[in-house]
């Protein structure tokens, strides 16, 4: 629930300061069967789009989606507020991480 409403404000953000126009600096080149291209045909030309807007648009839809499960965190209301508390009062550091801190400034110097 919060983490879809980070990933709302965060999309909103990106079309805000991200131009309606891109450079589109790359190319895709896919193939597929004569079915399936006279059906995107079709689909394009019912929604007034170029094949590859159809395609490209879908397939953008359909990735932010696939990468929104993989990274996003849903908890529910009273995980989430147990979590914000985690972050307020932080567990003191153990030896282990002691150690691990002191590493860390050695090897990165």
């Amino acid at each position: 629930m919060y983490s879809q409403l980070v990933h709302n404000i965060l999309n909103l953000y990106l079309d805000f300061i991200m131009p309606a126009t891109t450079l589109k600096e790359t190319r895709l080149n896919i193939r597929c069967d004569l079915r399936s291209r006279e059906l995107l045909d079709r689909a394009a030309t019912y929604a007034h789009v170029s094949v590859s807007e159809f395609v490209l648009s879908h397939a953008l839809a359909s990735a932010e989606q696939v990468v929104q499960e993989h990274e996003a965190i849903t908890l529910k209301p009273e995980d989430f507020q147990a979590f914000l508390a985690a972050l307020d009062s932080p567990a003191e550091p153990n030896p282990a991480l002691q150690r691990a801190f002191q590493r860390h400034a050695e090897q990165v110097r």
